[in-house]
């Protein structure tokens, strides 16, 4: 086991510090045998909610709270992501398990949540130091990513109290239009396909093709890789959007991350899912209606609203930037990515097709 290759955090950065005092003082409170020294450090990637690895002594703990100056009020809810986790304990073996929350905002400022820190492997946008990704590995591991997709949606969420979760009868509709709703009211510069693709959506919004817990942020990057076998998935993160509605949403969102080779720079710089052994976008609508058993109907559809939805996230956030909500740098250029998102977009409808789109350009 390598342990070179676990996902290690950075120094906190500068406006985005914890009261170490308090945390302190909660944490031997709320976690039974919790005791000892605490320190604070922060994992540097991720745009959405801060996360930080908390050592007590000679226990690792992982925080998860909102992201400083965030007014989103359907969004980043510390309270129903703890919930979640709690309720898959015993029930889903690559959920993290859940020890505390607190929803008193003189401890932190903002709710919060910890629960205990899955060592492995984590694919962001560049490999870790050490791993060897070739083709073969890179395959193993994306063919590892589509099941774990597709055993998360057959997870029997009523039996885990988790049926009110989400109002799956007119899911795809709602989502549709609460996504263009969010675009509104964080646009900041003029994006015609992106408005066309909105409008689009809008009028083409299919059924609901079945009901399952769904993730709705579903990418490499919010995996956990075995150290000692890194083709098998160990932990999936991130659960702050998690919802019961239709799983064919769920997998748009994937395609809207997922860049091929010839996509626009910005987009292959995201992750590593243009990397030869990774499956093509039309390919990995396959090999997930292989692992379902379910059929995947209007692939153009979802692959659009993951765009579109994407496209939307990075633009919430690029709007606190430019609002000056965050002084965090990495996201001055994020405009770059909610352009290429638009672009993939308007060529999808053009073509008609979701795989090598042909953009070839670097934007």
């Amino acid at each position: 086991m390598d342990e070179t290759l676990v996902d290690r955090p950075d120094a906190v950065r500068p406006g985005e510090e914890l009261d170490l005092g308090r945390l302190a003082a909660f944490l031997r409170a709320a976690i039974p045998g919790a005791s000892g020294e605490l320190t604070v450090a922060q994992f540097p990637r991720g745009y959405s909610n801060l996360t930080y690895l908390l050592q007590l002594g000679d226990r690792d703990l992982v925080l998860r709270r909102p992201p400083f100056g965030a007014n989103i009020k359907s969004a980043h809810d510390m309270g129903r992501e703890h919930r979640i986790l709690s309720a898959l304990a015993g029930r889903y073996a690559r959920a993290p398990r859940p020890l505390a929350y607190s929803d008193d905002p003189a401890i932190l400022g903002a709710p919060f949540y910890v629960m205990e820190r899955v060592r492995g492997i984590i694919l962001r946008s560049s490999p870790p130091a050490g791993l060897d990704l070739t083709p073969a590995l890179m395959g193993a591991m994306c063919g590892s990513l589509v099941q774990t997709l597709a055993d998360l949606h057959r997870v029997d969420y009523v039996a885990a109290g988790l049926g009110d979760l989400g109002r799956p009868e007119g899911y795809v509709a709602r989502q549709v239009a609460g996504w263009a709703k969010r675009y509104a009211a964080a646009r900041t510069d003029d994006l015609p396909a992106l408005e066309r693709a909105a409008a689009w959506l809008q009028a083409h919004a299919p059924a609901e093709s079945g009901v399952a817990l769904i993730h709705n942020d579903f990418k490499y990057d919010n995996l956990v890789f075995d150290l000692a076998d890194p083709t098998r998935v160990v932990a999936v993160l991130d659960w702050e959007m998690a919802t019961i509605g239709d799983p064919l949403m769920d997998l748009g969102t994937t395609l809207g991350y997922w860049a091929e080779p010839g996509d626009p720079a910005a987009l292959r710089e995201f992750g590593l899912t243009s990397r030869p052994g990774n499956l093509s976008r039309q390919q990995l609508v396959d090999a997930y209606a292989a692992a379902s058993g379910r059929e995947v109907g209007d692939v153009q559809f979802y692959y659009v609203f993951g765009l579109f939805k994407v496209a939307v996230i990075i633009q919430q956030i690029y709007a606190r930037y430019r609002a000056g909500h965050t002084s965090d740098e990495r996201f001055a250029g994020l405009s770059r990515l909610v352009l290429a998102c638009a672009d993939l977009a308007g060529r999808c409808l053009d073509s008609g097709r979701i795989s090598d789109l042909g953009v070839s350009i670097d934007k």
